[in-house]
């Protein structure tokens, strides 16, 4: 199978100067009740799986926005993606929508001058190439996490947005659930102390993918799926037939994913490192486990912090004077051997709710530091694609989140203490190999 020729929309001929020089500014009435139909929002929608049929409803729902095209490899959802965006807005008589295009190959998206912003929940390692290319022809961005699928690639879509001055969100939501965000400011303002350890639980790093050839799923693109990673016989562990309910296993291979330390990692490292208000930094070291196994390794930070790959629920902070734990729907913080408020399931009686009005009126009533306050994902990108503010997991934060996790991953991977500068993205004391930040692209699909 041979990949198939770069072929440049008329767009991506023109170049992108024009748009970096004078960013898309949507008018402010977009917020208003009466959208005119030339001011919404118009979206593409690449990677037709489960996750990005939820955001395509989402999406949808929101006022201002006209879902115009989607792209998937695999004709039965792509279909199917088409097939619920004309539904959608059928049963709506919304007169003024123009329709909806399927495509296979994504740079149909990229190319069209009449889109706005991209979603993209691809499989990650098609996340970078998507998500620049969307960049690169003045598209804003809402990308899944982790936001890509090597340190390289993070370093290169951070400096592709503030090239192009584009707007980037992050699908890293819990930042904008209220549990975190008040777990977080509880730690930044000093509430347990000095910040000693955190814990963070998910499930094991990517492993080689070794799965035995099957037949070739019928109207699927196998060699556009694959796109830059390694030539290999299809699988339907990777991409499954049909319109499957479930979230594909690709996540647990290298070529494709990082295994759980880049799945649910990407959102509990995420909420390690806005405790510690890393988000433009990161650790200098990481540290795989003693016994060689697959839970232990550490990430340490230049001031003495330890985060470990391991404990009993989403992120554990250890302070001198208490902790703070928290989840989805989960949340309790300990203050001086008191328990101020818990709620870790209904035997805890009471609801998470009170628990987090009881810890913000007596804690967090008028912090010092106040954290960025986002009530929907999705409605924060498309307010900030109309201010050109940054959103709450803009580039940098989904950027560094993912670095910490391919991190992690590189000490699992090689089995060596790794020393690490956050400011340069390099390693440092004669540790590591400037290899492992990239990997070998295929074809003409390349990050340089």
């Amino acid at each position: 199978m041979k990949p198939r020729p770069l072929r440049l929309s008329r767009r991506q001929f023109i170049g992108a100067g024009a748009t970096a020089a004078a960013p898309f500014i949507l008018p402010s009435r977009i917020w208003s009740a009466e959208t005119k139909p030339n001011d919404r929002i118009q979206l593409g929608f690449v990677g037709m799986g489960t996750q990005n049929r939820g955001l395509l409803d989402n999406f949808m729902r929101q006022s201002g926005t006209q879902a115009v095209a989607v792209c998937e490899v695999d004709t039965t959802r792509r279909e199917a993606a088409l097939r619920q965006v004309e539904r959608f807005y059928s049963e709506r008589a919304d007169a003024d929508w123009a329709g909806c295009q399927a495509y296979v190959d994504f740079r149909e998206i990229t190319g069209r001058d009449d889109i706005d912003a991209v979603v993209i929940a691809t499989p990650d390692h098609w996340h970078a190439i998507i998500t620049i290319a969307a960049l690169e022809s003045g598209k804003d961005v809402y990308c899944e996490k982790p936001l890509t699928h090597n340190i390289h690639e993070g370093v290169a879509v951070m400096a592709a947005v503030e090239k192009h001055k584009r707007v980037l969100q992050t699908g890293s939501m819990q930042r904008s659930m209220t549990e975190f965000r008040v777990a977080c400011e509880l730690v930044r303002n000093g509430h347990i102390g000095k910040v000693e350890r955190i814990e963070c639980s998910f499930g094991p790093p990517g492993k080689p993918c070794d799965l035995p050839e099957e037949a070739l799923e019928p109207g699927l693109d196998w060699d556009f799926w694959l796109g830059p990673a390694p030539e290999r016989p299809y699988n339907s562990t990777l991409s499954p037939r049909g319109v499957h309910r479930h979230f594909p296993s690709w996540r647990d291979y290298r070529e494709y994913g990082g295994g759980m330390v880049t799945d649910w990692g990407a959102h509990h490292l995420d909420i390690a490192q806005w405790g510690l208000g890393m988000d433009e930094s990161g650790p200098v070291e990481s540290i795989p486990p003693k016994d060689g196994g697959d839970r232990g390794a550490t990430l340490v930070y230049s001031n003495g912090v330890t985060v470990k790959h391991g404990g009993d629920i989403g992120v554990r902070f250890h302070g001198e004077d208490g902790e703070v734990a928290v989840d989805r729907g989960r949340f309790a913080f300990v203050r001086k051997g008191e328990q101020v408020a818990q709620f870790l399931g209904r035997d805890d009686g009471g609801s998470l709710e009170s628990a987090l009005a009881i810890t913000g009126r007596d804690y967090l009533a008028d912090p010092e530091v106040k954290l960025y306050r986002s009530n929907n994902h999705i409605r924060d990108f498309l307010a900030c694609m109309s201010s050109r503010a940054k959103p709450i997991t803009h580039e940098g934060v989904g950027a560094h989140t993912a670095i910490c996790c391919h991190l992690m991953n590189l000490a699992y991977y090689h089995g060596e203490k790794l020393r690490w500068d956050p400011s340069t993205f390099a390693f440092t004391g004669g540790t590591g190999n400037a290899d492992w930040l990239t990997r070998d692209y295929r074809g003409v699909w390349k990050v340089t």
